[in-house]
């Protein structure tokens, strides 16, 4: 199992030569997701050889356009591509009427179905999963209803352990798929044989944390604890710490503490403002508190492998 996470783009509102807003590619336990939808996403994806079929799911942040006015002419050309399988949208509530009523004015919704999941909620709640993956929310701050975004492998079955399974006659291959399904094993005797003893021990799962523009918000470390990877957005340095406030954005330091805090095992910063020129100040300032921090670049890939 691993985890790859492909930065489509990381800047903040103002689009400017070579950056793009926000968007990114999520491949976890063999799932494909798009995260936010800034302007140019449809561009980044054919750069970045992002295949537009596997996508099934787009979560949307909030409705600010750097994260969402690229969606429309996506949803367009899946159209023009001759899509027939269902798209689910998640995002904030009034996403389903402005999408719905800019395909309808330019006549370019086409035939396949779009499934629009609004959000309103301002607890965390599970809003979507399968076999493999589930998505919760990570409520945000922002100046609109914002949300992050919490992907997480599900635990698949587990491996027997056929040496200490070898020690108990009573058990026979009737009973591995209780086994499997993480079931104790109950003798004759009334002996309980544990789980832990008849399989072996699970690959840690994989988890990958999303948080878009947000104020400071240190409750979100609960939601977030021991995540393998953490986006967290970084607009301005700690000498603009008064306009984050303001602006409700976060500072790379503010960043860094959400990850340190949350014990996150590596972080990601970006929504870079455009009023800074060299981007690595903001990595420079987060390591003062947080070592295992990277910036966001387009085109820019984070891998993660399921360890034992």
């Amino acid at each position: 199992m691993s985890l790859n996470l492909t930065i489509l783009g990381c800047h903040s509102a103002t689009p400017r030569v070579n950056a793009y807003p926000t968007s990114q590619f999520l491949e976890i336990n063999n799932r494909h997701f798009l995260i936010d939808c800034g302007e140019g996403t449809q561009r980044q994806m054919r750069k970045y050889k992002v295949g537009f079929s596997k996508i099934n799911h787009i979560f949307i942040s909030h409705l600010h356009g750097d994260h969402f006015y690229g969606l429309v002419g996506l949803l367009s050309t899946y159209g023009i591509l001759s899509r027939e399988k269902e798209l689910h949208v998640y995002g904030p509530e009034g996403i389903k009427e402005v999408t719905l009523l800019q395909l309808k004015i330019s006549q370019s919704h086409a035939k396949y179905p779009i499934i629009f999941h609004e959000l309103s909620s301002t607890e965390s709640e599970l809003i979507f999963e399968d076999k493999n993956i589930s998505v919760r929310t990570i409520p945000l701050n922002h100046r609109v209803y914002t949300n992050g975004y919490l992907f997480t492998e599900k635990e698949k079955s587990k491996k027997l352990h056929l040496d200490n399974i070898s020690n108990y006659e009573e058990i026979d291959k009737a009973d591995y798929l209780n086994i499997k399904a993480g079931k104790d094993i109950v003798l004759s005797t009334g002996e309980v044989v544990p789980n832990s003893e008849l399989t072996l021990p699970s690959k840690k799962l994989l988890s990958y944390a999303f948080c878009s523009d947000t104020k400071y918000k240190p409750d979100i470390i609960p939601l977030i604890k021991n995540a393998d990877l953490l986006y967290h957005e970084a607009t301005f340095l700690d000498d603009k710490k008064d306009l984050a406030k303001k602006t409700k954005h976060s500072t790379s330091k503010e960043a860094a503490q959400i990850a340190k805090d949350a014990n996150v095992n590596q972080l990601v910063i970006g929504h870079y403002s455009g009023r800074y020129k060299d981007i690595s100040l903001f990595r420079k300032e987060a390591q003062e508190i947080f070592e295992n921090t990277e910036l966001a670049e387009p085109g820019k890939t984070f891998k993660i492998n399921a360890k034992d």
